[in-house]
């Protein structure tokens, strides 16, 4: 018979691995590497805080974690960010 007392790991653990699962595939690879992206500040901020994605202005969903300075600007967050001002 088992014992009801034990318990396991939680939902708070399973919670966690499913949220970094879904996350690592939402996550695109491909020339989002090669470019700085066009994201509210505010969100880039709370990326920096949480480590979650960022969704940025191209729709390139990415985690903020490199100098935006050593790369050009995204082409289409440019044209995008230019129509919108």
């Amino acid at each position: 018979m088992a014992d009801l007392d034990q318990t396991g790991g939680g939902t708070d653990t399973l919670d966690r691995e499913l949220e970094e699962l879904i996350t690592r595939e939402l996550v695109e690879d491909g020339d989002h590497e090669r470019f700085s992206h066009y994201a509210p500040k505010n969100k880039i901020m709370e990326s920096a805080l949480t480590g979650k994605p960022v969704l940025a202005l191209c729709g390139k969903l990415w985690v903020p974690g490199r100098d935006p300075q050593k790369f050009p600007v995204c082409p289409t967050c440019k044209e995008i960010y230019e129509k919108l001002a």
